[in-house]
């Protein structure tokens, strides 16, 4: 049997890797500063995360949730005191796509609705709604094609009022800072705007913090940089630093019943594990302070280098906008200066999704190596 051919590969195997570096099975080091999709948030192989994982698989690593599982009350516990959203209950999934679904889900079961409505650029998964609500059509099956969405542009309060006066609308699902779309954000009076007339008019906000959440974008959630409140919070992706856990924190408004969500997989003894050890890196290390710092560093040498005409995004989730498609930039940056690096649905701009733990050496590395690649 050969695998389903649906990625194309670059020529790289990776065989081990710690902190911001990765080893291929030549022995060659890159330096990491895409983490997989900012999927690696306290960096590969971190010792205290491989601890929590052999310590839980030789206990217990997976029962259903028929049964107690104290670790999903110790990691709602955390996640809530470090995030400051305590006035939340946490569903647990297994990656952001179901977390989004599961999301989507709840909004029309708690407003009776059916309509979505989502942004231009915006990505929320590959699956059933959430895909649905992705501005790509390449992705977008016949099939998912029957969800009801309505895609607006970002920052349009005008756009944004006529579709929601409507009163058909169940929920708004949005990025904080716009991941595979290309780093845009909503600005915080659209943001606060929308918050607003989504309470008006019984519409369930939903904060899609996949990539942007836990630290990344220098406050645990992006959502916190624009004082609102969501009423469903989505998260994966470096929640468990490359163990397979996703979910939602919802609002105490919106009440739980038996059977209304459910998993096999989601909120298991491992995922809790992994999720439990990056939340105690993130407070113990400090490195949500880090990422506010070491992301100020690089946009400051950024701005030392012409070719790039703008640099996006907050804290550690960063793009850098050139004048021209990346594509080759970004093979010339594995391939002669051995650098992983990100692109988006704007052809025009890199990517920078390191670990939060990424230091200024490893910065000034990257720097020096695309100046000569600039040359």
């Amino acid at each position: 049997m050969e695998l389903f051919n649906v990625y194309p590969l670059y020529d790289v195997t990776p065989v081990s890797a710690n902190g911001s570096t990765i080893i291929d099975e030549n022995g060659k080091k890159y330096l990491d500063l895409y983490g997989g999709h900012a999927v690696i948030s306290i960096g590969h192989g971190h010792p205290h995360y491989v601890h929590r994982l052999k310590s839980q698989v030789d206990k217990i690593g997976f029962y259903s949730n028929a049964v107690k599982n104290p670790l999903q009350n110790e990691l709602a516990q955390k996640l809530g005191k470090l995030s400051g959203c305590e006035n939340y209950k946490l569903f647990l999934c297994n990656s952001g796509a179901e977390a989004n679904e599961n999301a989507l889900k709840l909004a029309s079961f708690h407003t009776g609705k059916s309509k979505v409505v989502a942004f231009k650029n915006g990505f929320h998964g590959r699956t059933s709604a959430a895909v649905a609500s992705t501005d790509n059509e390449k992705i977008n099956a016949p099939l998912n094609k029957q969800q009801k969405v309505t895609i607006l542009p970002l920052n349009d309060l005008a756009a944004f009022k006529a579709a929601i006066i409507k009163e058909d609308v169940c929920a708004v699902i949005i990025e904080a800072i716009q991941g595979v779309g290309g780093l845009d954000e909503p600005t915080s009076a659209f943001f606060q705007q929308i918050a607003a007339l989504c309470k008006l008019y019984n519409v369930v906000l939903i904060a899609d913090e996949v990539q942007c959440g836990f630290g990344r974008s220098g406050k645990f959630f992006g959502f916190q940089h624009h004082d609102v409140i969501p009423d469903i919070i989505s998260i994966a992706k470096g929640m468990g630093n490359g163990f397979p856990v996703g979910g939602i924190l919802i609002h105490d408004k919106i009440k739980a019943s038996f059977g209304l969500l459910g998993t096999t997989f989601g909120g298991n003894h491992l995922a809790c594990a992994a999720s439990l050890a990056v939340l105690e890196v993130l407070e113990r290390e400090n490195l949500i302070e880090n990422a506010i710092e070491t992301g100020v560093y690089f946009q400051q040498r950024a701005s030392e280098i012409p070719q790039i005409k703008s640099t996006k995004g907050k804290g550690l989730m960063l793009g850098l906008v050139f004048d021209f498609d990346v594509a080759p930039l970004r093979k010339r940056l594995i391939y002669n200066q051995n650098i992983f690096t990100g692109s988006a649905k704007d052809k025009n701009v890199l990517r920078i999704l390191p670990a939060l733990s990424i230091t200024k050496t490893a910065i000034d590395n990257f720097f020096n190596a695309l100046k000569t690649e600039l040359l």
